[in-house]
């Protein structure tokens, strides 16, 4: 299915989450949202389901902005080299994990081109239960959410991924300045959970300081996943 040409440019606060098998269903579902979305999330899942290709096809085919989900974690050669060959793609943002070695290899990596690298802080899945399980450090998830996000800033990166709910204060951080947070575990109104543990609404991200939230299943399984992605939009338009 071809993918809708954009009548008006919509809002790129909202990323969309292409959480489907392969590139057919991706580009399907696309096609589905057509111009009421123009920032899609490419991650891990589909990689080996043409994620790179349908990457490739929505933003040089279809106008559209990516974001490409990979949370890199390796020694610091290993991480600079992927991103550098990532930035062939002309992707807009490119996860790694918030480890400061990995955010400054990942800044080199992306030097000269436009890729914004998000540090992942803590995923938004986790609770203290499974920090523990991981045998991290003491401390509520918010406040190492925040301490983590500090720390991948002063290593350089161009934004984070943190929670909803640790938004507002990291915005508050002084290191956080002309820098992005974007936000997964964004529920409306009445959807289902999942495997989120720290939601909140499109809104209240917004207004908690994040610059774009993540949403998907809330629309890819959607039975009208336009209408799903409109619905989010009016939302962050009234804000």
């Amino acid at each position: 299915m071809s993918v809708t040409p954009a009548k008006a440019p919509a809002s790129d606060k909202l990323i969309v989450a292409l959480d489907v098998p392969n590139a057919v269903a991706g580009l399907d579902l696309a096609g589905q949202i057509g111009d009421a979305v123009s920032f899609y999330k490419i991650g891990l899942g589909m990689l080996t389901g043409g994620g790179l290709a349908l990457a490739n096809e929505l933003k040089q085919e279809h106008g559209k902005r990516i974001f490409l989900d990979m949370k890199l974690f390796d020694i610091g050669a290993t991480v600079e080299a992927a991103v550098r060959g990532l930035t062939q793609f002309d992707i807009d943002f490119l996860t790694v994990h918030g480890d400061p070695h990995v955010v400054r290899a990942a800044m080199q990596g992306a030097a000269g081109s436009g890729t914004k690298i998000l540090a992942v802080t803590i995923l938004t899945s986790l609770d203290r239960g499974d920090l523990d399980d991981g045998l991290m450090i003491e401390g509520t998830p918010h406040d190492l959410v925040i301490e983590r996000a500090g720390r991948a800033f002063e290593a350089g990166a161009d934004g984070v991924i943190a929670s909803p709910q640790e938004a507002a204060d990291i915005r508050a951080l002084p290191e956080a300045a002309n820098r992005l947070i974007v936000t997964p575990g964004v529920r409306p109104d009445g959807a289902d959970l999942g495997d989120q543990k720290r939601v909140a609404s499109p809104a209240a991200a917004i207004a908690n300081g994040a610059d774009h939230i993540v949403v998907g299943r809330p629309v890819w399984k959607a039975d009208k996943p336009r209408l799903a992605a409109q619905a989010i939009q009016s939302e962050l338009a009234a804000l």
